[in-house]
C-alpha cells in the first residue's frame, strides 16, 4: 500500500472513532476509569507529578502535507518491533497537527541532541510557524522534514492508529533510517525540565 493508501487509512479510522479528519482540533473523548458517582482513583496533577520521574528522550516528529511541512515536539515515542520493523508516538486527540500528519500518510522522527532544546520549545508551541528559520531536507523515503543537525532520524510509513484515552497510539514501518555518531548526548526531558545524560 502506498502512501496515499495510508493517509486514507488513518483517515478512515478516525472517521470510525467519531472523530473529525479537518485540521480542527479533535474533541477530547468523554471516557471515565469510574462512574458518575465515584472518585476518581487518581488525581491528574498527582499523575502528571509522578510520571514526571520518568526520564525520556525528546523527538520532533514532522510530515509534509499539501500546505508545506508540520511537526510536533514529542516525548512519546518508542520503537515497538523489529521484524517488521516499526516504531509508535502518542499524540493528543486534540492535537492541530496530527490531522495534517495522518493526512500525509506519512511522518520522520527526529531524535534530539542535548544542544537542541529551543528547537523542541519551537515545536511544543501552537499557532506559530514552527519551521521559521530551521533548516531541513526531505526524508529519502517518504520526503518528511529530516531535521538539520537531529542526530538520528527515523523514516515511516502511518500503518495503524488506535485510541489510547485521550491520546491515539500511531503505528509506522521504518521505510529508512540513519544516525550520525559522535554527535554528543542525547536531549532528555525529566521532571518539566530538559537535561542531558551524565555516566
Amino acid at each position: 500500500m502506498g502512501h496515499a493508501g495510508m493517509a486514507a487509512t488513518a483517515v478512515r479510522h478516525l472517521r470510525a472513532a467519531g472523530s473529525p479528519t479537518a485540521v480542527e482540533p479533535l474533541p477530547r473523548p468523554d471516557l471515565r476509569a469510574v462512574g458518575e458517582n465515584e472518585r476518581a482513583p487518581v488525581d491528574p496533577g498527582e499523575f502528571r507529578r509522578v510520571l514526571g520521574h520518568f526520564a525520556s528522550g525528546v523527538t520532533v516528529v514532522t510530515a509534509l502535507d499539501a500546505d508545506g511541512p508540520t511537526g510536533f515536539a514529542c516525548q512519546s515515542f518508542a520503537s515497538l518491533s523489529l521484524d517488521p520493523p516499526l516504531v509508535a508516538f502518542m499524540v493528543a486527540r486534540t492535537s492541530t497537527t496530527w490531522p495534517r500528519i495522518a493526512a500525509a500518510g506519512t511522518f520522520c522522527v527526529n531524535v534530539l541532541g542535548a544542544g537542541q532544546g529551543e528547537l523542541c520549545r519551537s515545536f511544543a508551541v501552537s499557532g506559530a510557524d514552527k519551521f521559521a528559520g530551521v533548516s531541513w531536507a526531505p526524508a529519502p523515503a517518504t520526503g518528511s522534514p529530516r531535521l538539520a543537525g537531529a542526530p538520528a532520524w527515523i523514516d515511516c510509513t502511518i500503518t495503524a492508529v488506535h485510541t489510547g484515552g485521550d491520546h491515539l497510539i500511531v503505528v509506522g514501518r521504518v521505510e529508512s533510517l540513519d544516525a550520525t555518531e559522535g554527535t554528543g548526548d542525547p536531549l532528555l526531558f525529566h521532571r518539566g525540565r530538559f537535561g542531558r545524560f551524565s555516566a
